[in-house]
Parts: structure tokens; C-alpha cells; sequence
């Protein structure tokens, strides 16, 4: 390749359009290392105790539970440690935190009874939760109570520090009433809110549909972020990003895929 003379017009002209183009990315708040040059992250919780965990990851994203709203994963702070390890590179947190739902009702091993919960009187947006009814008022009260367990007896340090996402799967019991499924994740959006710390939905749009159904705007769910799970493939998981988000006034910031028996996330931002 002929040699280049490092004061052409040419050359100048290169230069200061790639230094106008970093600076324009900086001032938007994007990195100058573009996130799906960065490579992925990964998830893992409770399946992976005993096992050997990815490496070289960009991000980490740890589950709290042991498979239920109500338990805690026995590796969560080994887990932690290993998503300290994550390189960076995209716009997700090095280390964030999703954790399981459900709406069992009575056929749990607790159900609320009133809207007091930590010694808190919690302002319920659905009413009084009474009489423990399964309806709206005592679902908003058993997420909000469940969120407040997963941030104060699980063993995270600083939690309103943290990205929560909210894994929403047919795996865990619901109600038949998508609206009482959606007041119990709204209950869960709202103690994290109230801490500072920063929620999102973690699903596949059938089971989301299957157990909240479409989200009105006037819900605190609305603009919160997806992480869309379902590829098989890293192709396959970029292209999720141009998805339809859960909520109509959300964004699709994270998709999943599995590859070689673990699950990897893509970065959409």
C-alpha cells in the first residue's frame, strides 16, 4: 500500500471528521466502543451452584432466589463475586440482579393481610388489602413484600446500588387474573423505586402476555426497560433488539440466547 502523507488535506480531513464523531457519541452518552463490539454478558442463579461459571464476560447478571419469590439462591454471594469479574464495554451495569415472581395467593406460604409490610404503611394504589383476599390490593402487597425481602434478607449489600430485573415466567404461580398478576409486579416496581434503585422486565413476550397481558399507560410498568429471552442464536438475540418491547412505553435494552449450556445476553445499548 503506498505510503500516506500524514499532512494531506486527506488525511486531515479524516482525522477531524473521526474526532467530530467521538464527540458526538460522548455528548449522546454512548461509548466510543460501540456495545455489540464489546461481546456478551451472562446470567446465572441457583442451577449453576457446584459448576463451572463463563468467563471473560461483559457484564453479570446474578439471580437472587433459589427458583421461588420466596427463597434465596445458596451461591448469591459466590455468584456476586464472579460478576465482579465482568470486563465492561456496553451500556449495561457490570453487575446487576433479576429475581423470581409469582402471585400464588393463599397457596403460598404467606399471603398478606394489610397494607402494612417492615413496618411500613405502604400506599396501596388499589386499596386496602383487608382480609387477604386474592385480588389486585393484596397482590400489589405480596410483590411489594417480596421485593422487600429480596433487597433486606438475601445478603445484598447496598441494593438500591443495583439493576432488578423481574423474571416473569410460567414456571411460577400465578392467578388466572392478569390484572391481579400485574398489580403484584407493580407492588415489586414500587419498594425498589422507593429505595433508588432501577427495575426491569424479564421475559418472553407469550408467557408476559399469558400472565400480565397488555400494561396501561398510567402503570409504573409502562417505561420500564425489557431484557427479551427466547433467541437460540447471538444473530438471532441481536435482532431481538428491534423487538416490541413488553410495555408500550418501554425499551428493549438486553436480549437473551443460550449457547454451550449457558445463557448469554446482548447488550442493546
Amino acid at each position: 500500500m503506498p505510503a500516506t502523507n500524514p499532512g494531506s488535506p486527506a488525511v486531515r480531513f479524516r482525522m477531524l471528521f473521526a474526532a467530530a464523531a467521538a464527540a458526538v457519541l460522548m455528548l449522546a452518552g454512548v461509548p466510543a466502543q460501540a456495545a455489540t463490539t464489546a461481546g456478551p454478558g451472562n446470567d446465572v442463579s441457583w442451577p449453576q451452584c457446584g459448576k463451572a461459571l463463563p468467563k471473560g464476560q461483559t457484564f453479570g447478571i446474578v439471580g437472587v432466589n433459589n427458583g421461588l419469590a420466596n427463597n434465596t439462591n445458596p451461591c448469591l454471594k459466590t455468584q456476586l463475586t464472579w460478576a465482579g469479574t465482568s470486563r465492561g464495554g456496553t451500556g449495561q451495569p457490570l453487575v446487576a440482579l433479576y429475581v423470581n415472581t409469582g402471585n400464588p395467593g393463599k397457596a403460598g406460604s404467606w399471603w398478606p393481610t394489610s397494607n402494612t409490610y417492615g413496618g411500613t404503611l405502604v400506599a396501596n394504589p388499589y386499596g386496602e388489602c383487608t382480609d387477604g383476599s386474592y385480588d389486585e390490593a393484596c397482590s400489589y402487597m405480596y410483590g411489594y413484600a417480596k421485593a422487600y425481602d429480596d433487597a433486606t434478607i438475601r445478603g445484598i449489600s447496598n441494593p438500591a446500588a443495583y439493576m432488578w430485573w423481574l423474571d416473569v415466567e410460567t414456571g411460577n404461580s400465578w392467578s388466572t387474573d392478569t390484572g391481579a398478576n400485574r398489580a403484584d409486579l407493580e407492588g415489586m416496581a414500587a419498594f425498589f423505586a422507593s429505595i433508588g434503585a432501577r427495575t426491569g422486565l424479564y421475559s418472553t413476550r407469550t408467557q408476559w402476555a399469558q400472565i400480565v397481558g397488555a400494561v396501561p399507560s398510567a402503570s409504573n410498568l409502562y417505561t420500564l426497560p425489557s431484557w427479551l429471552a427466547g433467541a437460540s442464536s447471538l444473530a438471532l438475540a441481536k435482532r431481538k433488539c428491534s423487538d416490541a418491547p413488553l410495555t408500550g412505553g418501554g425499551k428493549v435494552t438486553l436480549t437473551q440466547y443460550v449457547s454451550g449450556g449457558f445463557d448469554y445476553n446482548h447488550s442493546c445499548i
